[in-house]
C-alpha cells in the first residue's frame, strides 16, 4: 500500500468514526453556499429587473432642446454698464423651438457614427385625453415602433396589443394603463385626444403600455411619428427627441457633452439622467455580497472548530501514527485531507441545494398589476456565483483545516504517551 492510500485510509476512518461531526461540517458548507447562491440570485435577479424598468426604456443619450434663460440679458450689452454690477430680476425664457433644427441630417449624422446602435426621433404634443365627460391631462409621444422595439425593448411593456398593431393603424394609439383604468377605456375603444390648438382627433385604442411606474403610465402614450405631427400641426421633418443607443453606454458622457458643444443642443447622458438610481443599486449590491460573503465564512468556522475540537480528541491516535513512524507532513496531510473532503461534499450539495431552490423561486407566480408582463420572480442564473461558491468552500475548508492541522503536526508523541 502507498504512502497516500494510507494516509487517505485513515483520512476515511477518522471521518466514518466521527459520522455526525463530518455530517455537521458538511451541512454548515452545505448551507452556507446554498444560501449564497439563492441570495446571489434572488438579489442580482430582482436589481436587474428593477434596473430594467428604467434602463431599458432610457436612452443612452437623450438629444433635445431646453427651454432656459438667456445666458446675457440686454443690461450686459449696453456699453456704459460694462464695469457695473447688474442684477435682473424675473428673467424670462428666451424664445426658442422646441424642435430640434436640422434633425433629420443630424440623426444620419450620427448613425454613421461606428459607437452608435441606433437612433429613434419622437415627436412629443401635450394633450387632453377626452372621453365623454371626462377629461385628462397627458402626452402623446410619436415614435418609430419597430426601432422602439429593437432597440429599447419597448414591446416587453405593451400589453393587451402588438408594436405591429400600431403600425398598420394610422390613428391608432397605445393608451397608457393608468389613463385607461381612469378612463374606463379597453383595446379596441376610441379616445378622443385634445391638443394644445384646441383640434380634436379620435384614435383608436390599439393596445395598452405599462411601463410598471404609475407616474408615466397616468400621462404618457404613443403613437406613429406621423401621427404626432399631424397632432401638432407640422410636417414630416418635425422632431423633437432624438434618443441614441450606443454598443458601449461607457462612451455616453464623453459623446453626449461633444453632442452639446457641436451641435449647441442639450444632450443627456444615462449616468447623469439616472445617477441617484444606480447609487441604490450600487448600495443593495454590497448589501447582498456583504451577506452572502459572511454566510460563507461563518460556515468557515464551523468547520474549523470541528476540526480543532476532532483534533484534540485524536490526540492518542496522532501520538500513535507518529510513533509508527509517520512524519508530522503527514498527519497534517491527514487532517487537511477531511477537510477538503468536507468541503467537496458540502459544496456540491450546496451547489445542487441553491440550483434546486434558485429554479423553485424562478418558477413560483409573481403576479403584481404594476409589472404585467412578469409572470414569475425574477432570479439570476450567473455561472460566476456557482464558480464563487465552490472556490469560496475550497479555500475555507483548507483553512479551516490547515490551521489546526499545524498544532497536530508539531505534537510530541512523547509527551502524549507519557501523559497516559
Amino acid at each position: 500500500m502507498t504512502r497516500m492510500s494510507l494516509i487517505f485510509d485513515i483520512t476515511r476512518t477518522h471521518l466514518l468514526s466521527r459520522l455526525k461531526q463530518s455530517s455537521i461540517a458538511a451541512l454548515g458548507v452545505t448551507f452556507g453556499i446554498g444560501t449564497y447562491i439563492i441570495m446571489m440570485s434572488f438579489m442580482t435577479g430582482l436589481n436587474g429587473l428593477l434596473d430594467g424598468l428604467i434602463l431599458n426604456r432610457t436612452p443612452h443619450i437623450h438629444i433635445y432642446n431646453e427651454i432656459k434663460p438667456s445666458a446675457q440679458q440686454p443690461v450686459d450689452y449696453y456699453q456704459a454698464f460694462q464695469n457695473s454690477i447688474n442684477v435682473v430680476h424675473s428673467i424670462k425664457p428666451k424664445k426658442s423651438q422646441v424642435r430640434l433644427h436640422n434633425a433629420l441630417p443630424l440623426m444620419a449624422h450620427l448613425k454613421k457614427d461606428t459607437r452608435v446602435k441606433g437612433v429613434t426621433p419622437q415627436a412629443n404634443a401635450r394633450v387632453f385625453y377626452l372621453a365623454g365627460s371626462n377629461e385628462l391631462n397627458g402626452i402623446v409621444n410619436g415614435i418609430n415602433a419597430l426601432e422602439e422595439v429593437r432597440l429599447f425593448n419597448f414591446g416587453d411593456y405593451i400589453i393587451g396589443g402588438t408594436p405591429q398593431d400600431l403600425i398598420r393603424n394610422r390613428n391608432g394609439i397605445l393608451l397608457g394603463a393608468g389613463i385607461a383604468k381612469k378612463m374606463s377605456l379597453k383595446v379596441g375603444d376610441r379616445v378622443q385626444v385634445s391638443t394644445a390648438t384646441g383640434g380634436i382627433f379620435p384614435l383608436k385604442i390599439v393596445g395598452l403600455y405599462q411601463s410598471g411606474l404609475a407616474e408615466i403610465d397616468n400621462v404618457q402614450s404613443f403613437v406613429n411619428l406621423k401621427t404626432a405631427q399631424q397632432l401638432l400641426g407640422e410636417g414630416s421633418n418635425y422632431i423633437s427627441d432624438l434618443n441614441v443607443k450606443l454598443w458601449d453606454m461607457e462612451n455616453a458622457v464623453e459623446m453626449s457633452k461633444n453632442i452639446s458643444r457641436q451641435f449647441k443642443l442639450t444632450a443627456i447622458d444615462i449616468k447623469t439622467a439616472n445617477a441617484q438610481f444606480e447609487t441604490g443599486t450600487s448600495i443593495r449590491n454590497i448589501i447582498s455580497y456583504a451577506v452572502s460573503i459572511t454566510l460563507l465564512i461563518v460556515a468557515g468556522f464551523g468547520i474549523y472548530n470541528i476540526l480543532n475540537m476532532l483534533i484534540y480528541e485524536k490526540m492518542n491516535d496522532i501520538a500513535i501514527l507518529k510513533a509508527t513512524g509517520f512524519s508530522g507532513t503527514d498527519v497534517q496531510l491527514i487532517f487537511i485531507s477531511q477537510a477538503v473532503i468536507i468541503g467537496i461534499l458540502g459544496g456540491i450539495i450546496g451547489l445542487l441545494l441553491g440550483y434546486g431552490v434558485s429554479v423553485l423561486i424562478s418558477n413560483t407566480p409573481f403576479e403584481t398589476e404594476a409589472l404585467p408582463t412578469i409572470e414569475t420572480f425574477p432570479v439570476n442564473f450567473d455561472p460566476a456565483f456557482y464558480v464563487i461558491g465552490i472556490v469560496f468552500a475550497m479555500l475555507s475548508t483548507f483553512l479551516a483545516g490547515y490551521l489546526p492541522s499545524r498544532k497536530a503536526k508539531h505534537i510530541d508523541p512523547i509527551e502524549i504517551i507519557r501523559g497516559q
